[in-house]
């Protein structure tokens, strides 16, 4: 997608923007939850969460806004997000991984993007999520 800023200047949109700002990104982790909340193959990375998980879900909405390109949200509450250090306190291996990234293909196939974002999107988070593997399983 590309918006013209002024002539002959081209402004492309950055993934934030292309799945639609603040709106699109806190839709998206509403999706991604959803999915963790109701499918039953991912029951060992739900049981990792709390019970409720509006606190998961914001955090994951301030981390992404910055990820793909918005507000660095999660950084001006939280500082940096030392990804991995975050998640050592957990068993993270294959399984883990793959159930958190099914959860996030689920969320993205509901928003309304095109396949070459969705799996352009995919592979940034499988990059991400296999980067917080912890065990070798």
């Amino acid at each position: 997608m590309i918006d013209v800023v002024k002539p002959g200047q081209v402004y492309k949109l950055n993934q934030y923007e292309k799945l639609g700002g603040e709106a699109g990104v806190r839709q998206l982790t509403q999706y991604f939850y959803q999915a963790m909340n109701s499918i039953a193959d991912v029951k060992t990375i739900r049981d990792m969460h709390a019970p409720n998980l509006n606190e998961a879900e914001e955090k994951l909405f301030m981390f992404l806004s910055g990820w793909l390109g918005g507000p660095s949200l999660y950084i001006e509450k939280f500082g940096h997000p030392r990804l991995r250090a975050r998640h050592l306190p957990f068993s993270v291996g294959t399984k883990e991984r793959d159930q958190w990234l099914h959860c996030m293909d689920v969320a993205l196939s509901k928003m309304e993007i095109e396949k070459p974002m969705h799996d352009e999107l995919m592979q940034a988070f499988f990059n991400t999520a296999d980067f917080m593997r912890n065990q070798d399983k």
